[in-house]
């Protein structure tokens, strides 16, 4: 989510069963094609921080060697990075917290312009002398000009530079590079009692799912042998995430119940509930006895014409 890849490389024995996964950092990895056209993964083991590490170099890895999954991209081999592809919505939130930082270090007092009606010879030390005098904790103290000095302040204040608009917009801006919800992030603004559960759904249909699709191919593609695919896939189970209120959940298990599509047994280990036995019915389908086919419904009607007719 961060790097738009995430790499690890596959331990094998010697049969070709998958053991275990090794996670390599996606900012040391290069994706690219060798003369015979196969993907090849070149991971750097440089280490600036230890330049005497013995084991430092480049590992190649195959395509077989790698689960590879990939964010939105264009070229085929790599996913682009959320956050380059957002570096000025980002920026722009990184220099309002600086800029909040900075103007309430100094007592919320805005900056502003020295002026001496003559010529100062050494304005970084008159500067220097009315930070230490005013700056910081400093600020609300009296201030003594001398020789014609004067304060003037140029500062725009913060309700005129919408500060506060802006830092808003900003969390909403990186929220939306995700695609979250805004009430996930104590954002309530917009949140109401009868929409807060479908924005969470939303949340899993559009945000999660798209993810949990590459995470799902990837896997299946990269860990199962093709006598495995047959038999076995991978899916992530996200139902709890997806469960409504008690009532809802209630009227869908009893439309499941009565058509036929659940049994006891089904809906009781859905709310984590003890299983009935099967003598007692646990595992019955059952369905209204009122249901009955369209065609045979036509058999009837006919029947019923021809009873008539004939007296």
């Amino acid at each position: 989510l961060i790097y738009g890849n995430a790499y690890a490389q596959i331990i094998r024995n010697g049969r070709g069963d998958v053991l275990g996964l090794y996670p390599l950092m996606p900012d040391k990895m290069k994706v690219d094609r060798d003369e015979k056209n196969r993907l090849i993964y070149i991971y750097s083991r440089y280490d600036e921080a230890n330049p005497n590490l013995k084991e430092q170099g480049e590992i190649v890895l195959y395509a077989d060697e790698v689960l590879h999954i990939p964010g939105l991209g264009f070229d085929g081999l790599v996913g682009y990075s959320p956050i380059a592809l957002a570096k000025n919505a980002i920026g722009i939130s990184i220099a309002c917290e600086e800029y909040g930082a900075s103007f309430f270090g100094n007592n919320a007092n805005p900056s502003g312009v020295l002026e001496h009606p003559g010529v100062i010879k050494n304005p970084d030390k008159l500067r220097d002398a009315w930070h230490r005098a005013y700056g910081g904790k400093n600020s609300h103290k009296v201030a003594v000009l001398e020789e014609g000095v004067k304060f003037t302040p140029i500062s725009i204040p913060n309700n005129e530079a919408q500060f506060l608009e802006t830092r808003k917009f900003q969390i909403e801006e990186i929220a939306r590079m995700y695609r979250v919800p805004l009430h996930m992030i104590g954002d309530l603004d917009h949140a109401t009692f009868s929409n807060v559960e479908h924005l969470s759904l939303d949340f899993v249909k559009y945000s999660l799912d798209p993810w949990i699709v590459r995470w799902e191919q990837s896997l299946q593609k990269a860990l199962l042998s093709d006598s495995e695919k047959g038999q076995y896939f991978v899916k992530f189970n996200v139902d709890g995430l997806l469960r409504g209120d008690y009532a809802s959940r209630m009227q869908g298990y009893a439309t499941a119940r009565q058509n036929g599509w659940m049994s006891a047994n089904d809906i009781r280990e859905l709310e984590d509930m003890n299983m009935i036995s099967e003598e007692e019915g646990g595992n019955l389908y059952l369905c209204n006895g009122s249901f009955t086919k369209l065609i045979d419904a036509g058999k009837f009607a006919e029947k019923i014409k021809e009873e008539t007719d004939n007296g």
